[in-house]
């Protein structure tokens, strides 16, 4: 069985991962860590103590944009050890994933997180951990044939793989007309028309709708600001995309530029206050 470590500066998103990876029956500890300074001390103590110590790691679990040391950089840190722990990455992000094969992770998984991807990835870590000879909870010894008995033709086929999966990554599972939200365990679609704005929170965003609700989605901004363009929302600031259609005043006030959208006053930044004034001039005139 597996000891894990997921690294992830975003609370919300780092205990979901590890909801997802303590019910893994292949994964006997999973441990968190909120940047990366904390998970290299984490990570050295378990080098300190070898692999068959009770501090070892077998897996990281990362994610790419965190503040300070990015997920990338500690996996180049990491390649520097003797014996570091499997990579596997996990963002919402895909632009890195050739990058992040690149550098020998096991696997790119995309938020948000889909708890049958993660099996997938786990699976993956589990067959190379088997044949790399760690000797993780519960395992005996490997049998020989670890990578420092494979042919370098061996090595290099594996990593044609990895390149290929990294082909496969595919971004998070929205559409222009709807976002899946989970409810206690339900999975139901708000479609974009219910969305008065959405807030940057992070790697997440939150949906506000107009019923007044709102939903915590595993989906950077800058993702549903790309797919939902054509559906009439638009960036006001580096936090809000507001559905142009739900602005009900544009507030000017001692060179400061604000929107009322239902009951929230959102402000807009000088660097999109142009382009949202001639937004709103042109969907008046074509009423």
């Amino acid at each position: 069985m597996l000891r894990a470590l997921a690294v992830d500066d975003e609370e919300p998103a780092l205990e979901e991962l590890l909801y997802l990876l303590r019910a893994d029956p292949r994964v006997a500890r999973a441990e968190g860590a909120v940047d990366a300074t904390a998970a290299l001390r984490r990570i050295s103590r378990a080098l300190e103590g070898g692999p068959d110590g009770e501090d070892a790691i077998d897996v990281v679990f990362l994610d790419i944009h965190m503040a300070g040391l990015n997920g990338l950089d500690m996996a180049r840190l990491l390649a520097g050890f003797a014996e570091p722990p499997l990579i596997v990455f996990v963002t919402a992000y895909e632009d890195f994933a050739v990058r992040a094969f690149d550098l020998d992770a096991v696997d790119y998984v995309l938020k948000p997180v889909r708890r049958e991807r993660l099996a997938e990835a786990v699976r993956r870590v589990a067959e190379l951990a088997a044949l790399s000879g760690r000797r993780a909870v519960g395992q005996e010894p490997a049998a020989p044939g670890g990578p420092e008995e494979r042919s370098p033709d061996d090595r290099e086929g594996e990593r044609g793989r990895q390149r290929e999966r990294a082909a496969e990554v595919r971004p998070p599972d929205i559409t222009p007309d709807h976002i899946p939200v989970e409810l206690a365990g339900v999975t139901r679609f708000v479609q974009a028309e219910e969305i008065t704005y959405a807030e940057a929170q992070g790697d997440y965003a939150r949906l506000h709708t107009v019923d007044g609700a709102s939903h915590l989605v595993r989906i950077p901004l800058s993702v549903l600001e790309e797919r939902w363009r054509a559906q009439g929302f638009v960036r006001i600031h580096r936090r809000h995309l507001v559905a142009l259609r739900r602005i009900d005043e544009l507030r000017l006030d001692a060179g400061s530029t604000s929107v009322r959208v239902g009951d929230a006053v959102l402000a807009v930044s000088r660097r999109h206050a142009r382009e949202l004034r001639d937004l709103l001039v042109r969907q008046a005139r074509d009423r």
